[in-house]
């Protein structure tokens, strides 16, 4: 027990100092310095799993047990897994059919499930968390635990309510849920809806809405089945949530933590003009509702050492898109061109790129197209062995890959 806590607070401490790195500026990708390499990426998009049709697969995320399963999530309630490698499956395997406690309705369609994730430690205690929205109350989100006794199969009696969050409105919910490197659960959440947020939840730490929050969720404390990490922020400034570990968020629309360096991705959807991506670190404040990306909103908005800039930003145009998705950095085999590359997408344009970050000077160097089908991005996940999966909700859902291209 004693070498796992140290192994932890070791890992907490890199992960930190990795978080520190930044960017000089924000780059404007539609306007980039001569410097960076736009040429096309090499590589191909192909279906992953041609035979399966899922709908709405909002988490395709793999469970870190060492039974090389994929688990997609669809966003009505219900998680599947299949064989990851197997290229031809047909029919998923049920895992968990939450769709009786999930509202979702296509006229709010930011609800639902939105959030999976395993306990680093899945295989030997079965904990694994969700984050969804309640049909026992109009937009309350909730993150929650569950167990499975053979990781086969949940166990839907084990529900323990980490989390409730009302929401002010149906879209905004963010809902991407990941464990870090530090063994601490990390929870995006957005400002709540409607547009610029009306409530000015963004720069409220006395609320978690428009943050990301950081939870130790192996111990519980008096008041809650969590305690806070004595490292995040806020855990003893007062009127403030001490879970709030970054804030200044719109509507994160998926993060991922790069499994070799620990650095924490973020794409923040934009409401007017431009869309974002940035490296999140602990205490930062992105901007929201200040600030759209790299550009002053409100009065109070302009340039600002308290503000964290964005790493790089695009504009609202049909040839760049309207809605980012963020993705994940490539760590797998299978296309050794794609290593270290940050691939992420935009569900308006359809179009994908794949951006490299040179962590030693804190500088963007790439920022590659990807040329494929453009359907609409709807998400992106990472299997064990760090392949990058993205989905699309065209053709009845489904999966694609990336490969390594002929030419």
């Amino acid at each position: 027990m004693n070498r796992t806590i140290s192994r932890l607070l070791i890992f907490s401490v890199i992960f930190l100092a990795c978080a520190e790195l930044r960017a000089q500026s924000t780059i404007n990708l539609a306007d980039p310095p001569p410097t960076l390499n736009t040429e096309p990426m090499p590589v191909k998009v192909v279906d992953a799993y041609p035979r399966l049709r899922l709908a709405r697969p909002i988490v395709l995320t793999g469970a870190g047990d060492g039974s090389g399963r994929l688990f997609i999530a669809g966003q009505r309630g219900k998680i599947f897994f299949v064989d990851a490698n197997d290229s031809q499956v047909e029919q998923p395997t049920l895992f968990a059919d939450l769709t009786g406690r999930v509202s979702y309705k296509d006229r709010e369609n930011e609800e639902g499930l939105l959030g999976l994730a395993f306990h680093p430690a899945f295989k030997t205690n079965g904990y694994f968390f969700v984050y969804y929205t309640t049909r026992e109350r109009p937009h309350v989100s909730v993150i929650s635990r569950f167990s499975s006794k053979d990781g086969n199969e949940a166990d839907l009696g084990s529900e323990l309510k980490l989390l409730e969050i009302q929401q002010p409105f149906w879209n905004h919910n963010g809902g991407t849920i990941q464990f870090g490197p530090d063994g601490y659960l990390y929870v995006a959440l957005g400002d709540g809806g409607k547009a610029n947020d009306p409530l000015g939840s963004g720069q409220d730490v006395s609320t978690l809405l428009g943050s990301i929050l950081r939870l130790d969720v192996n111990q519980a404390s008096a008041n809650q089945p969590y305690t806070i990490p004595a490292s995040n922020p806020f855990a003893e400034k007062s009127g403030a949530r001490s879970e709030i570990y970054a804030f200044g968020i719109r509507n994160i629309w998926r993060m991922a933590f790069d499994t070799k360096t620990g650095d924490l991705w973020a794409a923040d959807v934009g409401q007017n003009d431009w869309e974002e991506i940035n490296l999140i670190s602990a205490g930062g404040n992105y901007g929201w509702n200040l600030r759209e990306a790299a550009h002053k909103l409100t009065l109070a908005g302009g340039p600002s050492d308290e503000l964290t800039d964005p790493l790089v930003e695009y504009p609202h145009t049909e040839a760049w898109g309207k809605s980012i998705t963020g993705g994940a950095v490539y760590r797998g085999s299978r296309t050794p061109a794609l290593d270290g590359y940050y691939l992420y997408g935009d569900y308006i344009s359809g179009r994908l790129w794949a951006l490299k970050y040179d962590r030693e000077t804190a500088t963007v160097t790439e920022n590659r197209p990807v040329i494929w089908d453009n359907l609409p991005v709807f998400t992106f996940g990472q299997t064990d062995d760090g392949e990058v999966l993205m989905s699309t909700m065209s053709g009845g859902g489904r999966i694609y890959r990336f490969s390594q291209s002929a030419n």
